[in-house]
């Protein structure tokens, strides 16, 4: 397992295939390779990027070598039927009404799947209506929200009110990140979670949870 966080932690998209495949033929599960490699390299990831040793760049380039590896691993997960089994929990992703940036977004989902977690992104200028339409589809107990402008915050109170107006709002947590956004600002709109940074995210999604 060494060395599929080897070459996780070295963004070497080369030979994580190449790797994986030879931990499957060597009789390791699926599960095993992503919880005790991958998802230990990606927390390493981003204790390195917390402390500045790795910036956006090296953070990305972690995600797509992740993604690479998965591209071996997710067949035999839902081939075995335990693609549904192995997440931490369901999130509703996206960017809110309005705000086309995923950048940040982007980097969120990278951790959140690193870290074990089904995310199922909307992309951008996402309407509140959209974000209630994936809870009831998907069974969400989570909603991260994101905006990079101020002018687009906005969208993010509504998308609580219509998870209000459709029922859902006992069953979901709610958690908000982006430049502008603050943890005063979370507290404002009834937020019960807020992030600083992708990072930052997971843990602030596993406290909501109540998964390690």
């Amino acid at each position: 397992m060494q060395e599929v966080r080897q070459a996780l932690l070295q963004f070497d998209r080369a030979e994580i295939k190449k790797i994986v495949q030879a931990a499957i033929d060597a009789g390791l599960l699926p599960f095993d390779v992503i919880n005790d490699g991958m998802a230990v390299a990606m927390g390493e990831v981003g204790k390195l990027f917390e402390t500045g040793e790795y910036y956006l760049p090296e953070l990305i380039m972690a995600g797509a070598t992740m993604k690479d590896g998965m591209e071996i691993l997710t067949p035999l997960l839902k081939a075995e039927g335990g693609l549904g089994a192995t997440p931490k929990g369901k999130v509703i992703l996206g960017t809110v009404k309005g705000d086309v940036h995923d950048i940040g977004k982007n980097l969120v989902k990278i951790m959140l799947e690193g870290s074990r977690f089904e995310v199922i992104d909307l992309g951008v200028d996402v309407e509140p209506d959209h974000f209630v339409q994936a809870v009831k589809e998907h069974g969400a107990r989570l909603v991260a929200m994101s905006a990079l402008l101020t002018t687009t915050t906005g969208g993010m109170k509504l998308t609580l009110q219509a998870l209000e107006a459709a029922g859902l709002r006992e069953q979901v947590k709610v958690m908000i990140g982006g430049a502008p956004i603050s943890n005063e600002f979370a507290n404002q709109i009834g937020a019960e979670g807020y992030a600083a940074t992708a990072v930052g995210a997971v843990a602030e999604a596993q406290r909501l949870l109540r998964v390690d």
